[in-house]
């Protein structure tokens, strides 16, 4: 896929082992519980205000 320049985008990593085996495969992205339990839209306001 890569050679098409297409980023790959990986969901659901919920291990630290999960995301050692992405990095290895040069994974683009990753979202998953892994970085963080869904959070409310005013949560994710906050977060984003204070970065």
């Amino acid at each position: 896929m890569k050679d098409l320049n297409f980023k790959i985008v990986s969901e659901g990593v919920e291990t630290k082992e999960q995301m050692e085996f992405l990095e290895f495969l040069k994974v683009d992205y990753a979202q998953g519980y892994y970085f963080s339990r869904p959070i409310t839209k005013e949560k994710f306001a906050e977060e984003v205000k204070t970065r």
